[in-house]
């Protein structure tokens, strides 16, 4: 029987860090199941996915304690007894709005108001076209519990402010 653990990770942003933690569970005889993986301010970050014998476990811990020397910062926690998924309709949300300081406090109040689940929240900012000034940007995998419908959801969202631009779409597979 295996066990479903999952690993967070920090470091300096520089080649060979899935190497070197791609080893380390392989070396643990873990599964790489699942991840993402991202470069953002000079950082690389990551959360993964991994089964593993729970006889292993505590081994994968102290081999991922061990990249510390190597400036990876790396964390084991199970995935195990986690909260169930929550039941509702699974949508793709897309914010566009300019840029200000609070944005993803805003939405998220809205999102956690309505008991909405963020499966996944992709962010960035950029320069409109056209005046140049920043853009924030934002896509989620959501699930919205009943009884709220997306235009209510949508609805709340674009009465943040009226440069909100909001899209909820089907979820694909």
């Amino acid at each position: 029987m295996h066990s479903q653990q999952v690993i967070t990770l920090i470091a300096d942003d520089r080649p060979g860090i899935v190497e070197q933690v791609a080893e380390v569970i392989g070396r643990c005889e873990g599964n790489w199941l699942e991840s993402s993986l991202s470069r953002l301010g000079g950082k690389f970050a990551g959360i993964l996915l991994v089964d593993i014998a729970p006889a292993r476990s505590e081994d994968l811990r102290q081999a991922l304690a061990s990249l510390r020397d190597k400036g990876i910062r790396a964390t084991l926690d199970s995935a195990e007894g986690g909260e169930p998924v929550r039941a509702g309709q699974r949508l793709l949300l897309s914010v566009v709005a300019n840029d200000r300081r609070g944005i993803i406090a805003e939405i998220s109040q809205v999102l956690a108001r309505r008991n909405v689940n963020l499966d996944e929240l992709h962010t960035t900012t950029d320069n409109a076209p056209m005046s140049g000034e920043p853009l924030f940007h934002a896509s989620a995998e959501i699930v919205l519990p009943p009884p709220f419908s997306r235009e209510d959801l949508r609805l709340a969202l674009e009465d943040l402010s009226d440069d909100l631009m909001v899209e909820i779409e089907d979820f694909e597979d």
